[in-house]
C-alpha cells in the first residue's frame, strides 16, 4: 500500500484515528502552513501529491489565543467550501505569554517534535536566555536543541569550543551545534536530526533563522534581510509563521523573531532545564526549601563547594517566581471569569423566571 501523501507532512496512524469521525461526515484532512487574517493555507492530498488550499476558519475562530489556530495544527476541511470545521487534538503546543499584563498565552507552533532554539554567535551569550526558552521547549512536548549561528565569525576554535561548553553548561541533556550557513559548518548534522519530523525554528530577529531555513532548505525559500548596519539588530525578515517541507523530509516552521519570552505554565519545563538544582533539593533537610539561607540545605552546599554554578541557581530561583506570579495572576482571572459567568447566568435565570410568570397584574 502506498503511503499517504500527507505523509510527508507528518500524518500518521495517530492523526489518522483522530480524523476518522470526521471522514464519515466527508471532510478531508489538512495541515495548517500558514494563518492570515481569519484565513489560513492549508496543504491537503490531491490524488497521490498534495495541493495547498485557501480555507476559512471562521467556523473555528476562538477568542482563546491558545486554543486559536496555529500553524501546524492539523484540521478537518470540507472540499467544496473549503471550510476548517475542526482542529485535531495537539500533541504538542509552543506556549509562551504575551507581552500584556492580561496573564494570556499565544501558541506559536502546534504538532512539533523538534524545538530548534537558534543563538546568534554576533553577541555575548545570554545563558538566562537560552535557559527561558528550554523551558517553554520542554514544557511543549516537544525536544529541544540550542543551535549557535554565524559560527563562521568566531574564528578562533578554543573560544567557539568555550562558548559551546558554556551553552551546553545551561542546557543539560540538550544537543548544541555550533552552525554556520555561509561555510556549511553544521549544517549536515542539524539536517540529520531534523529528518522526518516536524521542527520550530525559534529565537530573536538577527539570530540568522531565515539564513538557517535556507541552508537547510538547500534554496531561498525564505526571504534574507541583512543586519540594520547601526546597531548589529536584525530585522524581522519572517512576519508569519510557515510550515514548508524539507528536502531530507520532516517539515520545518520558520517563525518571526522573538523580542519576549515569557513563561506560560512552564513548571516542569523549569524543573527540566535545572533538574541538576532539583535532584540537589531532594537532599535538603527541609521539603520547602526556598535554598536562600535556611540550615541543611544541599542546593547552597552545591554552590558553596562549586559543584553548582551561582549563576545556575540564581537563573533557577527567578524562573520559577516568574512562573508563579503568572500562574497566581491566571488564577485570579479565571476566578473572575467564573464569577463573571456565574453573574450572566444568574442574571439570565431572573429573565427566564419573569418571563415564565408573565406580565404583573394591578
Amino acid at each position: 500500500m502506498s503511503a499517504h501523501p500527507l505523509t510527508a507532512y507528518g500524518w500518521d496512524e495517530g492523526f489518522a484515528e483522530s480524523f476518522a469521525p470526521y471522514a464519515a461526515d466527508g471532510l478531508v484532512p489538512g495541515r495548517i502552513v500558514r494563518v492570515d487574517r481569519g484565513r489560513c493555507d492549508l496543504v491537503v492530498a490531491d490524488g497521490d501529491t498534495t495541493a495547498t488550499v485557501r480555507g476559512d476558519t471562521s467556523l473555528v475562530t476562538t477568542g482563546d489565543p491558545v486554543r486559536i489556530m496555529c500553524t501546524g495544527d492539523w484540521a478537518a476541511v470540507d472540499p467544496e467550501q473549503r471550510y476548517v470545521r475542526a482542529l485535531l487534538p495537539r500533541r504538542t503546543a509552543f506556549v509562551r505569554s504575551t507581552s500584556s499584563k492580561r496573564s494570556e498565552g499565544q501558541i506559536l507552533a502546534a504538532n512539533v517534535d523538534h524545538a530548534v532554539i537558534a543563538v546568534p554567535l554576533t553577541a555575548e551569550l545570554d545563558l538566562g536566555r537560552i535557559e527561558r526558552f528550554l523551558a517553554l521547549a520542554w514544557e511543549s512536548g516537544a525536544t529541544p536543541l540550542v543551535v549557535l549561528t554565524k559560527a563562521d565569525l568566531v574564528t578562533d576554535p578554543t573560544v567557539l569550543g568555550h562558548l559551546v561548553a558554556d551553552t551546553e553548561g545551561a542546557a543539560p541533556g540538550v544537543l548544541v551545534v555550533a552552525v554556520s550557513a555561509e561555510t556549511g559548518q553544521g549544517v549536515d548534522v542539524l539536517a540529520a536530526v531534523l529528518t522526518g519530523g516536524t521542527a520550530v525554528l525559534l529565537g530573536p530577529s538577527g539570530a540568522g533563522k531565515s539564513t538557517l531555513a535556507n541552508a537547510l532548505f538547500g534554496a531561498e525559500a525564505q526571504h534574507v534581510q541583512t543586519i540594520r548596519d547601526r546597531d548589529g539588530k536584525g530585522r524581522h525578515t519572517t512576519t508569519t509563521r510557515n510550515l514548508l517541507p524539507l528536502p531530507q523530509g520532516g517539515v520545518l516552521i520558520d517563525t518571526p523573531g522573538l523580542r519576549g519570552v515569557g513563561l506560560w505554565d512552564a513548571q516542569s519545563g523549569v524543573a527540566q532545564v535545572f533538574a541538576e538544582v532539583e535532584a540537589l533539593a531532594e537532599e535538603c533537610r527541609f521539603q520547602d526549601c526556598g535554598h536562600v539561607a535556611e540550615p541543611g540545605c544541599a542546593v547552597l552546599a552545591a554552590v558553596e563547594s562549586g559543584v553548582l554554578p551561582e549563576r545556575r541557581l540564581s537563573s533557577y530561583r527567578k524562573l520559577v517566581r516568574e512562573n508563579e506570579r503568572l500562574a497566581a495572576r491566571t488564577d485570579a482571572r479565571l476566578r473572575a471569569e467564573r464569577r463573571r459567568d456565574w453573574k450572566q447566568k444568574q442574571a439570565l435565570g431572573r429573565h427566564m423566571a419573569e418571563r415564565k410568570r408573565g406580565p404583573s397584574t394591578m
